[in-house]
């Protein structure tokens, strides 16, 4: 077979988002559309206390309100489903979608109410009396870490749900031969995605088909396997509806125990049942938190600034349950060294549980906090020495001719240019005027600064960090599926099998099915099926699906092309390599003889005498892809982590009133390389939202808590995000390396922007009040945590002099 040579057509061209057209006009479709005939609602009681013992619950003025159906409490529930599964080996560590016996945060949930309306629910819910007995607790990871503190769950006998040490080279060795070493501590503060649209879910249970149906804004693997596990039913009496709309998510919709709540409420109601987390049930309890994160870390290095060693600690603490979280801990060890030749690594990754709420998986999955503080320690190291940081990053950096490049915890990089898209960067922005900018800022009497960080986007997620921190769990595979039908009249129709969760699957897997089959992506339909009639996904995490939904989607297009060929080539009687494809007809130069598309759909549906014998009728082809590089179990603490490796290179200039502190972003730049890129405006989409919520984790957004365990920014009116004021205008430079696992050569973005932009913003606002003596090594960087230390380093100067 020759295939038409010619260059991209589809891929990488400015086409438009095939799904901005429904959501511009108001016509997606989200959980809160569904109407379900008989509807009922729930809203939920959450504990006062971080940490109490549940003395007894009084339904009996609940059950006389209006509307009201039943009242839900943990004991009765916790009766009738198995505990919601954790990753490690935790088994007295347990979590049910209710408090079972025992409150363990400020919010969470004790008994759920169901009534006809959302109100009435929520004026019922406000009668249930619940006497609590107060407990002791913990909010400090450090405190919980000690073993005299106040136990989360005192079967557990700690605190303490992880506890590894990684050494990677010979770190002593490393440290011993190097002239310089320094130390430091950074904290990552607690924070979110914060979605526009809360968690929602709807179920509806058919006693007669004995069949679960659920509606969900869900973003997680293995949703429908969970379910099926936590009610202690068959997996196929459990049918997942993925044609729903998710409002914003980035891991933090994983639902699982909302689910589980609205679905033992629909079997034993006989009704539909839903719940929908208001902003304050979301916040406070609603399983979204991201990682809590404290940073210990020694750099060696010497007088040219070269690293040749690092030793980290990163202490989590995850909240009262384990969930997801510990896993955070485990994917920043397929770029621990992140963009650097660091030879030697020793990692000890520590979780904790406290009396705070459970964290999930959020965007990035620790990756983002991870550069955060290797981004520091460059800094560090440059200001040590007295160097330029970017030319400190530059002699550090991976050189392009030495890809594939392992690095010391076993995960290869497959291709970059690091200096080539640094300077690029630099030559776009003018980077030798931006300093003088700078400088003119400071003469005029602000505090201005530049901040720099180059960073990693793994990308292809793999599982491989679960069993290299929990043994027992040995799984290898990460596929997903598309399955790719052409009717009777020659109209295409693909499935892909997950949720549509805003990044542009629909339109990725149409552009690439069109680019192979050379058919316009637009006449090609893709959907979405239930989970009974789904393909292995492991949904839209980890920055995989333009490597594995774009790889499945190609292949199974492959197929077609190939399935399509064979059946002309038998028509016209020569070999498949005589024939060639091109734009959907197959012809035969030899012969002249030619098949257009309609006339091949025909026979294949319809003529088996011209079909090679044993050849089924129509055209109907499925792939399932796995994870490229990705089929082995980790060896002795090592472990091919993500097959991609995206690199984004930020410069910001800031600056702000030193009375004030209020930092102003006047100039960001970012280079941005994440190989072929399949569709531009998704990538650009991605990147801008990415930089937009590291702004955020930078400067404003946190769940704080206070000395009594209560959660004090439970609103927008406390937790703030980023608005139109505080995201400037970016400016993307863009760089491709294909990568050379992946069908086109791309590699992840849905997490672009996000990994880098917290590291470059705190680097700004360093470099910015550098000259008072004072850094600071938290996130959020308050506008009041500025003005105050500015304060009170100029009376401490004024105090010296005087």
């Amino acid at each position: 077979m020759t295939d038409h040579a010619s260059p991209l057509k589809f891929v990488s061209s400015n086409r438009r988002v095939r799904e901005d057209r429904r959501f511009v006009a108001g016509q997606g479709c989200y959980v809160a559309d569904v109407a379900l005939e008989g509807l009922l609602h729930v809203a939920v009681v959450p504990s006062p206390h971080p940490a109490a013992r549940i003395v007894s619950i009084d339904l009996i003025e609940v059950m006389t309100m209006p509307g009201v159906h039943y009242a839900l409490t943990g004991e009765e529930l916790a009766k009738a489903v198995d505990p919601l599964m954790n990753g490690l080996e935790t088994p007295h560590v347990r979590r049910y979608p209710l408090a079972v016996g025992q409150v363990r945060y400020a919010g969470e949930w004790v008994v759920a109410v169901v009534a006809e309306t959302r109100a009435q629910a929520e004026d019922a819910a406000e009668k249930v009396r619940i006497v609590y007995e107060p407990l002791a607790y913990v909010i400090d990871a450090e405190q919980a870490l000690d073993p005299t503190s106040p136990p989360v769950h005192a079967a557990h006998g700690s605190n303490v749900l992880l506890d590894k040490t990684f050494v990677w080279g010979e770190v002593e060795k490393h440290f011993e031969e190097s002239p310089r070493h320094l130390a430091f501590r950074v904290v990552w503060g607690r924070s979110s995605t914060v979605p526009i649209e809360t968690f929602g879910v709807a179920a509806k249970w058919d006693p007669w088909r004995e069949m679960l149906d659920v509606w969900a804004s869900i973003q997680m693997p293995k949703y429908p396997d969970q379910i099926a596990r936590a009610l202690r039913i068959p997996l196929n009496n459990v049918r997942v509806h993925q044609d729903i709309d998710v409002g914003g998510s980035y891991g933090v919709k994983r639902g699982i125990k909302q689910t589980v709540i609205v679905s033992h409420l629909a079997r034993i109601l006989g009704r539909p049942v839903r719940l929908l987390e208001d902003r304050l049930d979301n916040m406070r309890a609603g399983d979204a938190h991201g990682p809590d994160r404290t940073f210990d870390v020694e750099v060696a290095f010497n007088d040219d600034g070269i690293v040749r060693s690092m030793k980290m600690r990163a202490l989590d603490n995850v909240g009262a349950y384990a969930g997801r979280s510990p896993f955070q801990l485990g994917k920043p060890i397929g770029a621990i060294v992140g963009p650097y030749k660091i030879a030697s690594v020793q990692y000890r990754a520590i979780a904790v549980t406290s009396n705070k709420a459970a964290q999930e998986a959020v965007r990035g999955f620790g990756q983002a906090p991870t550069n955060y503080a290797i981004e520091t320690a460059i800094d560090k190291v440059a200001a040590s020495l007295g160097l330029d940081r970017i030319e400190v990053r530059r002699r550090n950096f991976i050189r392009s001719d030495e890809f594939p490049y392992l690095i010391p915890s076993g995960t290869h990089y497959d291709s970059g240019d690091y200096h080539t898209v640094v300077a690029k960067v630099l030559a776009h922005a003018d980077y030798e005027g931006l300093k003088r900018e700078r400088d003119r800022l400071r003469a005029a009497g602000q505090c201005a600064g530049i901040g720099i960080a180059a960073c990693l986007e793994p990308s292809g997620g793999n599982s491989s960090f679960e069993p290299l921190l929990n043994e027992k769990n040995t799984t290898s595979t990460w596929m997903d599926s598309c399955r790719i039908n052409v009717d009777g009249l020659g109209f295409i129709t693909a499935t892909i099998h997950t949720t549509s969760s805003g990044q542009g699957h629909e339109t990725l897997a149409a552009t690439v099915i069109g680019e192979v089959l050379q058919i316009d992506p637009d006449r090609i339909r893709i959907v979405r099926p239930d989970s009974l009639s789904c393909l292995p996904s492991n949904s839209p995490v980890g920055s995989r699906m333009a490597i594995m939904l774009g790889g499945a989607a190609f292949h199974a297009a492959q197929k077609l092309k190939a399935k399509m060929v064979r059946v002309a080539a038998h028509q016209f009687g020569c070999a498949e390599q005589d024939v060639l494809y091109d734009g959907g007809a197959i012809s035969h130069a030899a012969s002249k003889r030619r098949l257009e598309w309609a006339e091949h759909v025909n026979n294949s549906h319809r003529y088996i005498h011209l079909l090679p014998d044993g050849m089924e009728p129509g055209l109907e082809v499925t792939h399932v892809m796995q994870v490229p590089t990705g089929t082995k179990l980790p060896e002795n603490g090592r472990v091919q982590m993500y097959p991609c490796h995206s690199f984004e290179f930020h410069l910001v200039l800031l600056a702000f009133d030193p009375v004030i502190g209020k930092p102003e972003i006047s100039r960001y730049v970012i280079g941005h390389d994440c190989g072929t890129v399949i569709n531009p405006h998704i990538v650009k989409g991605m990147t801008l939202g990415g930089i937009a919520h590291g702004i955020g984790a930078a400067l404003l957004e946190e769940f704080v808590y206070d000395s009594e365990g209560q959660m004090l920014t439970q609103s927008f009116m406390d937790y703030l995000l980023p608005s139109s004021h505080e995201v400037p205008k970016v400016e993307i430079v863009h760089h491709c390396t294909p990568s050379p696992f992946t069908v086109f050569g791309q590699k992840g973005s849905g997490e672009s922007g996000y990994l880098g932009s917290p590291a470059a913003i705190s680097g700004a606002i360093n470099d910015a009040v550098a000259s008072y003596g004072i850094s600071f090594a938290k996130l959020p960087i308050r506008i009041a945590a500025i003005s105050d230390a500015i304060a009170a380093a100029r009376e401490s100067k004024t105090r010296v002099k005087t």
